[in-house]
């Protein structure tokens, strides 16, 4: 992040394993972070750790927390879609100049700029984007239960799957497999894990795969290349077109480039910046009314 000649503005970038927090002045930016915050799958707790994440960021910026809440301010958050979403966050926080949204929009312009190009975001969650001459396109995210294909909960939960299956005598043994019945011990566990686990905790399986896909595990490969195949028929369903520009963004995101067709490794191009700073740069375009200033 840049200096910025900009008034001081607040953004906030929530998702399914962390919340990041920045305040930005004129003369420098000061970030905090804490937990998750999906307010699709727990609304309260996604406002608890908003307001501890305030607090922390005027702390650390050394300043009252009031100052904070009449600031522009723009809140990307993991599972706030829909205007009745946005809506109850007005209720539930002091924040008096804020646009919610969901996590998506500060993703592409973190990645992008106003560039065009496409983006696959794969973190807890995923989503898709596009970015053509000023207009913006999405797709997907809308979570564990109906979507989030290629995300790292997918992968987890994948990975489990076919373990249950290597259980039932369907599939081959591992170096995967093996693995995973050593962190689970028995598929009774494995069911029962399931049944409690949030999108984060399948989540935090997911660098089991690709540690061991990268050691040539077939298991682990073929559920990557099954992210990767599905990442590919989004982005042409978003518009990509050879030339155009793709970003893969998200904590495991970036694992699926050596898997994508050849026509695509070659559009391949690093992110300009992080979701926090798209949503930095979403702050900075707030109107506030007059009298708010």
């Amino acid at each position: 992040m840049t200096d910025s000649p900009h008034s001081p503005v607040l953004a906030i970038d929530g998702g399914g394993t962390r919340c990041r927090f920045a305040l930005q002045t004129a003369g420098k930016c000061v970030v905090a972070e804490v937990g998750s915050a999906n307010v699709a799958t727990d609304f309260d707790g996604a406002v608890r750790r908003l307001k501890d994440g305030i607090a922390t960021l005027a702390q650390r910026a050394d300043t009252k927390v009031e100052a904070l809440y009449d600031l522009p301010a723009f809140v990307g958050l993991a599972g706030a879609t829909g205007t009745a979403v946005a809506e109850r966050l007005m209720r539930a926080l002091p924040l008096q100049n804020a646009r919610y949204d969901d996590d998506r929009r500060a993703a592409l312009r973190g990645a992008l700029g106003r560039g065009d190009g496409v983006v696959a975001h794969c973190g807890t969650g995923s989503f898709f984007a596009a970015q053509e001459g000023g207009q913006e396109a999405f797709g997907g995210g809308w979570g564990a239960v109906l979507g989030d294909q290629a995300s790292a909960q997918w992968v987890g939960r994948k990975a489990l799957t076919q373990l249950l299956r290597h259980v039932d005598g369907f599939i081959p043994a591992s170096a995967l497999m093996q693995d995973l019945m050593d962190r689970f011990q028995n598929p009774e566990n494995v069911v029962q894990f399931a049944q409690d686990a949030k999108p984060a905790d399948f989540g935090a399986l997911a660098p089991r795969v690709t540690s061991h896909a990268a050691s040539g595990d077939p298991v682990a490969q073929d559920i990557l290349q099954c992210g990767a195949d599905y990442i590919a028929a989004e982005l042409r369903q978003m518009g990509w077109t050879c030339g155009m520009k793709i970003c893969l963004t998200g904590g495991i995101g970036p694992h699926y480039a050596p898997l994508l067709p050849d026509e695509m490794k070659s559009d391949l191009a690093q992110p300009l910046g992080q979701p926090l700073d798209g949503a930095i740069a979403l702050a900075q375009e707030l109107e506030i009314p007059h009298g708010n200033r």
